[in-house]
């Protein structure tokens, strides 16, 4: 069985993360890491504050702040295993020529991309396509 968390249910899991973070509470180790990808984006770290912040919409021109966060840590998940295989490779090499935070940027916009063609078509995930922008990219 798949998870498949509701939109609600990872804004909730990100702002959790973020308000433990904040007041220094014990976290979980995925909990730490969101906190790192928020505290590498400042201009988030009000999005996951406050009463409404389940309920904020992204400001015209801007990626909605929930998708991004949600992007790093697929990004980062799939570093962590090197699945699709070869991703690591992708990352390290990109890593070579520009910082990780720029480079998990540039290496997200393949994998959005790889989301919204599945999403859009009603298929799978197409990790060998998904593996050949990597590739070109940097």
């Amino acid at each position: 069985m798949l998870f498949n968390p509701s939109v609600n249910e990872v804004r909730q899991f990100f702002v959790t993360a973020w308000d433990k973070h904040q007041k220094a509470e014990v976290m979980t180790p995925l909990e730490v890491i969101v906190a790192q990808i928020v505290q590498l984006h400042p201009e988030y770290q009000a999005w996951l504050q406050g009463e409404d912040a389940l309920d904020r919409k992204a400001l015209e021109g801007m990626q909605p702040p929930f998708l991004h966060l949600s992007l790093h840590l697929a990004l980062q998940e799939q570093l962590s295993i090197d699945h699709p295989p070869g991703i690591r490779a992708c990352w390290e090499r990109l890593c070579k020529t520009r910082d990780e935070h720029d480079a998990q940027h540039l290496m997200m916009g393949c994998l959005g991309e790889m989301v919204e063609t599945a999403q859009r078509t009603g298929a799978w995930p197409d990790t060998g396509t998904y593996l050949e922008s990597l590739r070109r990219l940097g």
